[in-house]
C-alpha cells in the first residue's frame, strides 16, 4: 500500500489531499477563491498567490485530519504539483512540498497539472464503475480554463498528443462570453445558469475547423467567441437589451451547444481513428451538463464507453495530483524530485 500527500496551487485553488494507491481517496480538500476573484472578472495572479500563502498550512492540515493521518512522516512520499500554471501560485505549492519532505524525509514527487486531470478519472468513487487498469488504447479530452486538448493514451502515463486549441481555450471562451453577457465570473456555471433557460438552436454560430483534415483534431474557439460578439452588437444595434432575461439566455445556450459540438465531435473522430476502447473527458469544463450530456449520447450510439470524472473532481483538486503520482512511480521507478526542484508555466506533458 502507498499512501501520498497530494498538494495542488496551479491556479486558484488551494487543494491537499491523502491518496492510498492511486485510487482511494482519504480526504480531498479544496479552499476556493471564487468569490475573491469575481470582482476582477477573472483569476488575479498576484492575489492568487497570496491567498494560497494564508490558505496552504489549514488545507494540508485539514486533509491529514480528515484522512485520520497524525503526522506526514506515517506517509511514504509527497506529490505536488510544478506545472503548468501560474508560476506565483505554484511556487507556493512547490515550496510548501519542498518544507514538508526536507522535514520528513520523503520522497518528493513532481506531477504534471494535465497528467493529473487524466488520472482523476482513475480515482474510486462510490456508486461509480472503476476503470479497469488495461483499458487502453484510450482517448483523453483534457478541456479547462487553460487547456483544451486531445490525447491517445496506450498505457499509464504514455500519451501522443493529437491535437489542441490553436487559441482560447473552452474554459477562456466561456469566462469571456459570461463576461460579454454580464452573467459573471466563473463563466462556465453561469453560462450553464441562464443557457438552461434558453433555446440553443435560436442562433447558428460557427463549429470551427470541423471539416478542415489538417487540423482534425485541433480546437479553435476565438471565431465562436467573435460571433458571440457581434451578435450581442447587432443585438443592441436593433434596439435589444443583453441583460434581457430570454435574449441572453438563448445566446448562451447556442454557445454553449456549439462549444459542445465541437468537443465531443472531434473527441468522437478521434476515438474512430485510433480504435479507442474508452474515451475520457475531464478538466473543469467537463462539469458541463450540455456536454456531458451530449458525450453520453454521442457514445453510447458509437458502443464505446465514456468515462467523466464526478463534479468534484472535475474542478482542480489535490486527489488527481495524487493519483497521477502514484501512476507516474509505479511505471517510472526512477521517478522523484529533490529540493531543486522548479516550477513551469508552460510544462508539456509527455
Amino acid at each position: 500500500m502507498t499512501a501520498l500527500l497530494a498538494i495542488e496551487t496551479s491556479c486558484d485553488e488551494t487543494a491537499a489531499a491523502v491518496v492510498v494507491d492511486g485510487r482511494r481517496m482519504l480526504s480531498n480538500v479544496v479552499a476556493t477563491q471564487v468569490e475573491l476573484h469575481s470582482r476582477f472578472g477573472g483569476v488575479y495572479p498576484e492575489v492568487a498567490s497570496r491567498q494560497h500563502v494564508l490558505a496552504i498550512q489549514p488545507v494540508i492540515e485539514q486533509a491529514l485530519h480528515d484522512a485520520a493521518v497524525g503526522h506526514v512522516r506515517e506517509l511514504d512520499a509527497i506529490a505536488v504539483t510544478n506545472g503548468p500554471g501560474l508560476a506565483g501560485s505554484l511556487l507556493v505549492g512547490v515550496n510548501t512540498a519542498k518544507g514538508l519532505a526536507f522535514a520528513s524525509g520523503l520522497p518528493l514527487l513532481p506531477v504534471n497539472h494535465l497528467e493529473g486531470h487524466i488520472y482523476s478519472n482513475w480515482i474510486d468513487v462510490p456508486g461509480r464503475p472503476a476503470l479497469a487498469e488495461d483499458e487502453f488504447p484510450a482517448v483523453i479530452l483534457i478541456v479547462s480554463g487553460g487547456h483544451t486538448e486531445l490525447f491517445l493514451m496506450t498505457g499509464h502515463c504514455q500519451y501522443q498528443r493529437l491535437g489542441g486549441t490553436l487559441d482560447d481555450a473552452a474554459g477562456e471562451a466561456f469566462d469571456k462570453v459570461a463576461r460579454l453577457l454580464k452573467l459573471g465570473f466563473p463563466g462556465g456555471p453561469a453560462i450553464q445558469r441562464v443557457a438552461n433557460g434558453g433555446d440553443p438552436t435560436r442562433f447558428r454560430l460557427p463549429r470551427a475547423l470541423t471539416h478542415d483534415d489538417a487540423h482534425r483534431f485541433n480546437f479553435s474557439f476565438s471565431g465562436l467567441k467573435t460571433a458571440v460578439v457581434n451578435l450581442v452588437r447587432q443585438r443592441e444595434e436593433a434596439g435589444e437589451r443583453i441583460d434581457d432575461g430570454a435574449l441572453a439566455a438563448d445566446i448562451a445556450a447556442s454557445f454553449q451547444q456549439a462549444a459542445a459540438d465541437v468537443l465531443v465531435s472531434k473527441t468522437a473522430h478521434a476515438a474512430t481513428a485510433f480504435g479507442a476502447r474508452r474515451v475520457c473527458i475531464c478538466g473543469g469544463v467537463s462539469a458541463n451538463q450540455a456536454l456531458r450530456q451530449l458525450a453520453e449520447q454521442t457514445f453510447a450510439e458509437m458502443g464505446r464507453p465514456l468515462h467523466i470524472p464526478p463534479l468534484a473532481l472535475c474542478t482542480d483538486n489535490a486527489a488527481m495530483i495524487g493519483a497521477a503520482a502514484f501512476y507516474r512511480q509505479q511505471t517510472h521507478p526512477d521517478y522523484r524530485g529533490d529540493l531543486a526542484l522548479d516550477v513551469f508555466a508552460n510544462l508539456p506533458l509527455a
